[in-house]
C-alpha cells in the first residue's frame, strides 16, 4: 500500500479540476482504498483530487537567480553583440553565456508572472469557483467571466508547455481539457463511494424503530377510520391475527406490481437521460406513465362495464395493505442482498454505513436495474400512484353503496377531483422525477419501497376512506372556498416545480433568461428570482396547501382527516433540513449568500425568518 505524501489540516496547493490552475487547499483526509485526497478549497468547497493533482506549497515560491543582477543594458548590448557577424571565440564564449543569462531571465519573468496569476487567482477563488464579487450574475455576464478564465488558462497552459515551474526530475505534463462548449460546468473527479459516516432519521436505532413504527401507524389509521368514534385515544380492538393474511389478497397485491410494470416496459413514450451521476454516467429512462395511466383506466372502465365487483378491496383494505407491507419487506432485502455485489461507484451516499439495519432501511444501490428495468424509478410513481386513484374510486363506490346514496357527496367528489389532479399532473410532468433527492441522492430501500407501494396508496387515500362511514354535507359556498384554495395550492406547486425542472434540464433556455442566479463552485448555479427568490421550496409551500384543501371537505369533527396535512408538513420539513445540509455542504459559501438573498423558508408557520437575518418585514 502506497504511502501517503500529505498529511491530514496541510495547507497545500490543489488542482482544480479539468484546468492548470492551482489554489490553496486544506487536505481534510485521505481515502486507502482509492488513493484519493479529500480537500477543502477557501469557499467551502469540498472535492476528492489524486495525489499528482496535488503539490506542496514550498514547490511553488520562485528560486533566486544569479542573472538577477544583470542590468538590462547589460543584456541588451550582449543581444546586439550576438548578432554580429565579426565574433572571435571570447566574445563567442561570452555570448554563449549572456544567452543563457537570458534564457534564465525568461524563465524567471515567466514564473514570476505565472506566480502573481496564481497569487490573484488565489484571492479572487470565489469569483473562479463560481462565486460572484458583489452581486448576481446573469447568464450572460457569466458567460464572460467563463470565457475570460478559459483564455487565461490557454496562455498558462502555451506557458507551461515552454518552460516548467518546477526542477526537470519534478517535472510533469500537464493536461488541458477543452470542450465545445466554454467551461459550461466544473468537472470534478470521479467520486467512488465511501462508508457512509453522517447517518440520518436517528442512525441505527431511528432506523430499527422506523422499520415497526411506519407499518404500526398505517394499520392504526385504517383501523380507526372504521370505527365509529374514530377519537385518537379511542383504540380500535386488535383484529385477530390470521385474520390480516389471505393469499388470495396478496396474489391480488402482485398481479397489480406486475402488470404495471409490464405497462411501464412497452415501447411507448421518450426515452430520456437522466442527471450525470457520480461516475458521470447518464442513466436512460422511458417516459410512459401517463399511458400506463390510461391503460389503467380503460381496465377498471371494462370491469365496471362487465359488472366485476371492486367492493372486495373496500371490505378486505386492511388485509391489501398487510400484503403491500409484506411485499415491501421482501423487496427490500432482495435489493439489500443484490446490493452487497454493486460495484462501489453504484451505491448512494447515504446508505453504504455498514450497519444493515440502517442501510436496509436507507438502501445501498443509488439505481438497481434488472436490465434497462429501473425499480426505484418504476416504484416512484406508477404502482402507488396509480393505486391511490384506484383506492379513492373504490371508496367513491362504497359511499354509494353503504350510504345508500344515487350520486356521490360533494365532499368526496372534492377529494376524489383534487387527488386525481395531483396524481395526473405527476403522470404528465413524469420527467420532473429525474431531478429530485429521491432518485438523484437516496438509495432505494425500505424507506422509499415501503413509502411508494404501503404509505402513498393506503395514507393518502385516508381521507376518501374516512368519508364512506363518516360523510360529511358541505355547501356550494364552502366548497368554492376550498376549491379556491386548492387552486391557489396547485398554482404555486406546479408554477415552481416547472420553473425548477427546466432550469435543471437547460439553465441556458431563452424562456429563462429573465431569471437571476448565484453560480456556484460545483457548476451549477442557484436562483434568486422567480419563485425561487421568493421563499425557498416554494413547491413545498403549494404542496402544503392542496394537502388542507383535500382534508377540508371532511369537515372538524375528528383530526383523523388531517393527519395527511399533519405529517405531511413534517416531512417537507424534515425534506427542507436534508436540503439544507446537502446544499450548504456542496454549494460552500455560494449557499450562504444564496439564503441572505432568499431568508424565508418553510416551517411549522409555513414562512419564517431565517436564523441569521436580523432585519423586519
Amino acid at each position: 500500500m502506497p504511502s501517503r505524501r500529505f498529511a491530514d489540516d496541510e495547507i497545500v496547493m490543489g488542482r482544480w479540476p479539468g484546468s492548470v490552475l492551482y489554489y490553496e487547499v486544506q487536505v481534510t483526509r485521505y481515502n486507502d482504498l482509492t488513493h484519493l485526497y479529500t480537500v477543502k478549497y477557501k469557499d467551502g468547497t469540498e472535492l476528492e483530487l489524486k495525489e499528482s493533482d496535488i503539490r506542496s506549497v514550498s514547490s511553488f515560491k520562485p528560486r533566486k537567480s544569479s542573472s538577477s543582477s544583470s542590468s538590462p543594458s547589460r543584456r541588451s548590448s550582449s543581444r546586439s553583440r550576438s548578432r554580429s557577424p565579426g565574433r572571435s571565440s571570447k566574445g563567442k564564449r561570452r555570448s554563449s553565456s549572456q544567452s543563457r543569462e537570458s534564457k534564465d531571465e525568461k524563465k524567471k519573468t515567466v514564473r514570476e508572472a505565472n506566480l502573481t496569476f496564481l497569487k490573484f487567482s488565489e484571492n479572487n477563488t470565489r469569483s473562479f469557483n463560481g462565486e460572484p464579487d458583489s452581486t448576481e450574475r446573469n447568464d450572460a455576464s457569466f458567460k464572460i467571466l467563463q470565457q475570460q478564465k478559459v483564455e487565461s488558462e490557454l496562455e498558462i497552459g502555451h506557458v507551461l508547455d515552454q518552460y516548467s515551474l518546477h526542477p526537470r526530475r519534478e517535472k510533469k505534463k500537464e493536461e488541458i481539457f477543452l470542450e465545445e462548449r466554454v467551461f459550461e460546468t466544473a468537472k470534478t473527479t470521479e467520486k467512488v463511494s465511501t462508508q457512509t459516516k453522517e447517518l440520518e432519521f436517528g442512525g441505527r436505532i431511528g432506523a430499527f424503530c422506523m422499520i415497526f413504527f411506519l407499518p404500526a401507524t398505517v394499520f392504526y389509521l385504517l383501523l380507526m377510520c372504521k370505527q365509529e368514534d374514530p377519537s385518537v385515544m379511542n383504540f380500535a380492538p386488535l383484529p385477530v391475527f390470521g385474520s390480516l393474511w389471505e393469499t388470495r389478497v396478496f396474489g391480488g397485491v402482485l398481479l397489480w406490481f406486475f402488470v404495471q410494470a409490464l405497462f411501464s416496459l412497452l415501447p411507448i413514450g421518450k426515452v430520456v437521460e437522466g442527471l450525470p451521476l457520480l461516475n458521470g454516467r447518464r442513466l436512460q429512462y422511458r417516459i410512459n406513465g401517463f399511458y400506463a395511466f390510461l391503460l389503467t383506466v380503460a381496465a377498471i372502465g371494462t370491469s365496471l362495464y362487465f359488472e366485476i365487483e371492486l367492493h372486495y378491496l373496500y371490505d378486505h383494505f386492511l388485509q391489501f395493505a398487510v400484503s403491500a407491507a409484506t411485499f415491501s419487506v421482501f423487496l427490500s432485502i432482495y435489493l439489500y442482498v443484490r446490493s452487497l455485489k454493486a460495484p462501489k461507484e453504484e451505491l448512494s451516499p447515504g446508505g453504504n454505513s455498514g450497519n444493515f439495519v440502517y442501510d436496509l432501511f436507507i438502501g445501498r444501490e443509488l439505481n438497481p436495474r434488472i436490465g434497462h428495468f429501473d425499480l426505484k424509478y418504476f416504484c416512484e410513481l406508477r404502482p402507488g400512484l396509480i393505486g391511490w386513484v384506484v383506492i379513492n374510486l373504490v371508496m367513491l363506490l362504497a359511499e354509494m353503496k353503504i350510504q345508500d346514496r344515487n350520486v356521490p357527496s360533494l365532499s368526496m367528489i372534492l377529494v376524489n377531483s383534487f387527488q386525481l389532479l395531483y396524481v395526473v399532473d405527476a403522470l404528465w410532468n413524469e420527467e420532473a422525477v429525474l431531478t429530485t433527492m429521491d432518485i438523484t441522492h437516496d438509495g432505494f430501500g425500505f424507506m422509499l419501497a415501503f413509502g411508494d407501494l404501503v404509505w402513498v396508496p393506503f395514507v393518502y387515500s385516508l381521507q376518501a376512506f374516512y368519508l364512506v362511514n363518516h360523510p360529511n354535507e358541505i355547501s356550494w359556498p364552502t366548497a368554492s372556498a376550498i376549491i379556491i384554495l386548492n387552486t391557489f395550492g396547485y398554482y404555486i406547486f406546479r408554477g415552481a416545480n416547472s420553473q425548477k425542472n427546466a432550469f435543471r434540464r437547460n439553465p441556458k433556455d431563452p424562456k429563462l433568461a429573465h431569471l437571476k442566479c448565484i453560480p456556484t463552485a460545483a457548476g451549477k448555479s442557484l436562483l434568486v428570482t422567480g419563485w425561487w427568490g421568493l421563499v425557498r421550496h416554494p413547491n413545498y409551500l403549494g404542496d402544503i396547501i392542496m394537502a388542507l384543501a383535500w382534508s377540508l371537505p371532511c369537515g372538524f369533527n375528528h383530526i383523523l382527516p388531517y393527519f395527511y396535512v399533519l405529517y405531511f408538513t413534517c416531512l417537507l420539513i424534515h425534506r427542507e433540513a436534508r436540503d439544507e445540509h446537502q446544499c450548504k455542504k456542496k454549494y460552500g459559501l455560494a449557499w450562504e449568500r444564496y439564503c441572505q438573498r432568499v431568508p424565508y423558508y418553510i416551517s411549522f408557520h409555513l414562512l419564517r425568518y431565517s436564523r441569521n437575518l436580523h432585519c423586519k418585514l
